[in-house]
């Protein structure tokens, strides 16, 4: 059975927002950062994914793209954004690993 996605795309550089829906996210995420050569998201590039939602049918997955793009939608995408950059002034902390002696200065073959 194939699976649906809806996704909402941010660009922090542009302060834009894109949603949109597919049957392969990975390939769709590719042509707006990537591969596509039209339309509105060429313009703004780079997006990051900053919601996702599954469906078990295309009519579900349109009816939610729909409601993004409603008045409440739009609000509720406005929020995600405020998060998506609350967690960029609020990175999570990066911690080093330490390799085991054993492993340390072995050379790779």
């Amino acid at each position: 059975m194939e699976e649906f996605v809806v996704y909402i795309l941010y660009s922090e550089r542009f302060n834009k927002n894109y949603t949109g829906f597919t049957s392969n996210l990975i390939e769709r995420f590719k042509s707006h950062n990537y591969l596509g050569t039209k339309r509105f998201t060429l313009k703004f590039r780079p997006w990051a994914v900053i919601h996702v939602e599954f469906f078990n049918s295309k009519s579900e997955a349109i009816k939610r793209e729909k409601y993004f793009k409603t008045g409440t939608g739009r609000q509720f995408i406005q929020n995600l954004i405020q998060i998506y950059s609350w967690q960029d002034l609020y990175p999570p902390r990066r911690t080093r690993v330490q390799l085991p002696s054993s492993l340390q200065n072995k050379k790779h073959h």
